[in-house]
């Protein structure tokens, strides 16, 4: 996926509930855990994204940045924004993922149990 393709025929929903940085926040996550972003890509510019979408410059820049946060995203000056090499949020979620898994044990649940919570907790987003 080209620069010039993202993000596709995907437009925010205006009368969603869900606020417009966070749809497009799970937009682009999503669309890096399927690889269809793949590491390296380079998003485009707040501003452009924002005029093709129709939303307000702020809006994508709170989106890139909740995303940067994550670590799913890099911003580099000049060079724009990119998706972050797949190493570095790996070994992020992997540090969290091992901290739930041991604090879901010590408490006594069951692998199913604790799958069951990381579901609920995923629904809530």
């Amino acid at each position: 996926m080209e620069e010039a393709d993202f993000p596709g025929a995907w437009r925010p929903d205006q009368d969603h509930a869900t606020p417009l940085f966070e749809q497009l926040r799970r937009r682009v996550a999503d669309l890096v855990a399927e690889g269809s972003l793949p590491a390296g890509r380079r998003l485009p510019p707040v501003r452009s994204l924002a005029a093709d979408l129709g939303l307000a410059p702020h809006t994508v820049a709170r989106a890139y940045r909740e995303l940067e946060e994550a670590k799913v995203v890099v911003t580099r000056g000049r060079a724009g924004t990119v998706v972050a090499p797949r190493d570095e949020r790996e070994e992020e979620l992997t540090t969290a993922a091992a901290a739930f898994a041991s604090a879901a044990s010590i408490r006594g649940c069951t692998f199913e149990e604790a799958v069951r919570l990381l579901e609920q907790a995923y629904s809530r987003l």
